[in-house]
């Protein structure tokens, strides 16, 4: 039988996993809101932005953007790559900046609010 520490710490990993799998879409247009970025710098600045929680593999990426740049959320321009051939540069289209923002009004902010603030931090 698991101590109560090892099952803790077994659930607060599943629960962790599922919670950042639903927060790849966030991540993703949190980096582009800072600015156009080809597939490796979105996976650095998404380290970056969540503490080094968040780990983005670049093939879930690459499939996420494409499917955001086919619902004209998301869209790409070339550019020289360091050494080998162009990059493609993704940025949020004005559609894509409109949902972020909607989202974050609607899900982030509440966060932010009494009392929630207050129960988060108790």
């Amino acid at each position: 039988m698991k101590t109560d520490d090892a099952l803790h710490e077994e659930l607060l990993g599943a629960w962790e996993e599922t919670y950042k799998k639903g927060q790849l879409t966030l991540w993703i247009f949190l980096s582009l809101k800072e600015g156009p970025k080809y597939v490796s710098g979105l996976q650095e600045s998404i380290e970056r932005f969540s503490n080094g929680t968040i780990h983005a593999e670049e093939q879930s990426l690459y499939r996420t953007l494409r499917k955001y740049y086919h619902l004209k959320m998301v869209d790409y321009s070339t550019g020289k790559g360091h050494k080998g051939p162009d990059r493609k540069y993704y940025h949020l289209t004005p559609l894509g900046k409109s949902l972020l923002q909607s989202f974050v009004e609607r899900n982030i902010l509440l966060f932010f609010d009494e009392p929630l603030e207050t129960l988060l931090r108790n």
